[in-house]
């Protein structure tokens, strides 16, 4: 179906096919690709989609998704197409698409397509075609490939290998490995002038804070070189210093607190009774030392065994080189070293240029010294000249892709038209045709994460199946989902091999690990629940079978052990009749007799009918039973759609593409012999038996004479010969009227007057 919708003279007049159950817009001509960005995104089919896992050329999707998400967007591919359309004199080029692109197509009036057409005339002098009219995509993707693995390509990135003198190669080193790299053109890590301002000003800003301690040497660096170990000794212990005084001071106000400030018997004895360890949890949280009123702190000999080594590294690291070789440390001692070690502290708070530290001030001052800074920033502009260049190339090459694939994009997102038309090429999104179970299932996707995946596409209301597709001799490895809209189910199961042919025609070799059911066809919904009832049937046949066999074993068993052991055995007493069992086989006897009774109730009545309705009658109970099912499956078939599908796959469907019967049947084909083929007969077949057929053509015949009998035509076409007489009032009135008839057809008898 086709429709038209109203157009303004300003606007396009959009044409529209039906397809999927839904109206998707036609996209015959460049006009209706500039013009994208009016028609209502309430009518695109999808609006966004994923950069991966489609059969689309990668560099061309990276190029269409500027944001580099990993998704292109509405916006995105609107913006593709202007750009693209904007640079070709006649936009009628995107819809032919193909590898080469004229060079009279390119619309050399405005200044962005002037710049490609004069690229892409150089590229062409440059590959020894200087007279063709025409460029192809390898012409373009050769030039860029090459330009982009030059040293210097215009991106205003720059490699150690862009400098010639190893010194400034060294530099452009030091300073990736100190603030990381960004990528060049041609792929490899690299930096830029961002990074190097960087680098410069934190090696600025290091070697002022180092010569800052270097003036101030005697007021920042007290102990000289050994004041950061010092400072560290000190802020290790500071916590446990201050309160262990802290306990001092509080025991000088009231002795009474004491005993308490030195920790209870009680905690002690929990400690003793435990394995104990220097460094355990316990002992640590103890005092330094013993609390007493004004006592100042031993550094070593009766200390909290915990910190008896910081203990001892802050008397040699802090206390001997700024106060000198003390054994213990007044309260005034500790405030003396904190005040001795204050503007060291607030020297080190105030370090700038951490990224360059590891460089050595000595390094950085040898760098700061030369000329590195002006060399470098002259190779970024060196690099930065070539832009235009680089550019105009890389437009080339963006033209000619956008050329090739944007309309085929277009027809894979805004419609679906590659999708519903089977006579042309696949859509992006079908990864490849899995030949299973006789059949071959064309709407197969590419899948990361089945169990994921499958938790949003059992919506779609399809039978799919899942599979681990492996390659042998490369050890490829891939998942993929496969629809199954065409046959039956009954032999599809985890754990079924087949084959897939991705799109490049690979074979890679497929199991079934995961099913998602859902109805097929109604046919198959029609024969479902007898299917059911008779593997119901086999179950509790093949259970019965097990639990006899079990018992027979059990009793072999049991009297064997008897055998062995008769003349151990005392005799046996007679047994008793169990009432209770026979109440139980009397009520289970009734039961089966009313059951029989019943049965042969509605046989005898059902027999009373006519053969035809009898036939009636059962193909009724067929349609009873089978009847919800084939509801179920119709319901089902009809919301049958792609939608959750592909979103779960990371597209953005906007509309229900449905897959109805006939397009599903289309979608996975049965196996059927060619035409004209000739079938030799199986010589191990078996014979097939006539009687199946024989039994059908006799209920037919009968069903035929029993309705024509039930309306007396068989007495009627056989005068009276054969079949049942009508009643005899009916045949009084029938002969009357024959009567009637034979009189008012005789010649007339009366005589001459």
């Amino acid at each position: 179906m086709q429709t038209n919708t109203m157009a303004s003279p300003s606007q396009p007049r959009w044409q529209f096919f039906r397809a999927g159950g839904f109206d998707q817009v036609k996209l015959e001509s460049g006009a209706d690709l500039m013009h994208l960005d009016q028609l209502d995104q309430k009518l695109w089919v999808a609006l966004a989609c994923p950069t991966t896992g489609l059969e689309f050329d990668a560099k061309t999707a990276a190029l269409i998704d500027t944001n580099q998400d990993g998704r292109i967007r509405a916006p995105e591919l609107i913006a593709a197409v202007k750009w693209a359309g904007a640079r070709l004199k006649n936009p009628d080029h995107l819809i032919k698409g193909g590898d080469v692109l004229p060079l009279a197509a390119i619309n050399d009036a405005t200044e962005e397509g002037g710049a490609i057409l004069a690229s892409a005339q150089q590229i062409l002098t440059n590959l020894g075609k200087k007279d063709a009219d025409a460029i192809s995509l390898a012409d373009a993707s050769d030039a860029n490939k090459i330009f982009a693995d030059t040293v210097l390509n215009g991106d205003g990135v720059i490699l150690p290998e862009s400098a010639k003198d190893k010194a400034t190669q060294a530099v452009i080193t030091e300073i990736a490995d100190c603030l990381g790299t960004v990528m060049d053109r041609s792929g490899k890590p690299g930096i830029d002038q961002a990074k190097v301002d960087a680098f410069f000003t934190e090696c600025a800003d290091y070697e002022a804070w180092i010569r800052q301690s270097e003036s101030e040497a005697a007021t920042i660096l007290p102990a000289g070189e050994a004041t950061a170990a010092a400072a560290a000794a000190v802020q290790a212990i500071k916590a446990k210093v201050d309160d262990f005084f802290g306990r001092c001071r509080l025991a000088a106000f009231d002795s009474r607190a004491v005993a308490i400030l030195n920790r209870k018997e009680e905690e002690y004895l929990a400690v003793a009774a435990q394995d104990l360890s220097i460094t355990a949890e316990e002992i640590a949280s103890f005092p330094l030392a013993q609390v007493a009123p004004g006592k100042p702190l031993p550094l070593k000999g009766a200390v909290n065994p915990a910190h008896a080594a910081a203990l001892a590294t802050l008397q040699t690291d802090a206390v001997k080189p700024l106060l000198g070789d003390k054994a213990e440390l007044t309260e005034a001692d500790w405030a003396a070293l904190q005040a001795r070690l204050a503007p060291y502290a607030t020297w080190s708070a105030a370090k700038t240029g951490a990224n360059v530290e590891k460089l050595g001030v000595a390094r950085i001052r040898e760098i700061l010294g030369s000329k590195a800074k002006e060399t470098i920033a002259a190779l970024i502009a060196d690099d930065l000249a070539l832009e235009p260049q680089a550019t105009g190339i890389a437009n080339v090459e963006k033209l000619c892709r956008y050329v090739r694939d944007l309309h085929k994009l277009c027809i894979n997102f805004v419609n679906f038209r590659d999708f519903y038309d089977n006579d042309d090429e696949p859509a992006t999104f079908q990864a490849g045709t899995l030949y299973l179970d006789q059949r071959a299932c064309r709407l197969c996707l590419p899948v990361d994460d089945a169990g994921k995946h499958a938790s949003m596409a059992a919506l779609a209301g399809t039978y799919l199946a899942y599979c681990d597709c492996v390659r042998k001799g490369t050890d490829e490895k891939r998942q993929i989902v496969a629809a199954f809209t065409n046959g039956d189910a009954d032999n599809l199961m985890v754990g079924r091999n087949g084959l897939f042919y991705d799109r490049q025609g690979r074979d890679w070799d497929a199991t079934i690990t995961k099913i998602v059911d859902n109805p097929i066809s109604i046919r198959q919904a029609f024969w479902a629940p007898y299917k059911k009832l008779v593997r119901l049937i086999e179950e509790q046949v093949a259970k019965r079978a097990a639990a006899a066999d079990d018992a027979a074993t059990a009793k072999l068993e049991s009297t064997a052990a008897t055998a062995a052991n008769v003349d151990k055995a005392k005799p046996a007493e007679p047994k008793k009749v169990d009432v209770g069992a026979v109440a139980a086989m009397g009520v289970a006897f009734g039961f089966l007799m009313t059951a029989f009774a019943t049965i042969a109730g509605y046989a005898t009545g059902l027999l009373k009918l006519p053969f035809w309705q009898v036939c009636l009658a059962v193909v009724g109970l067929l349609l009873l039973i089978s009847g919800p099912s084939m509801l179920i499956a119709w319901l089902k078939l009809r919301k049958r759609n792609l939608g959750p599908i592909l979103d779960a796959n990371g597209w953005a469907v906007n509309a229900k593409a449905r897959i109805n019967v006939p397009f599903g049947a289309s979608l996975t084909s049965v196996a059927e012999l060619p035409p004209g083929a000739s079938i030799t007969a199986d010589k191990f077949g078996e014979r097939p038996s006539a009687w199946p057929k024989f039994a059908l053509v006799v209920v037919i015949i009968g069903f035929i004479y029993s309705l024509l009998n039930h309306y007396y035509l068989i007495d009627q076409m056989t005068g009276g010969k054969w079949g049942k007489k009508p009643p005899a009032d009916e045949q009084v009135d029938r002969a009357g009227k024959a009567g009637q008839k034979d009189a008012a057809e005789a010649p007339d008898a009366s005589p001459a007057s």
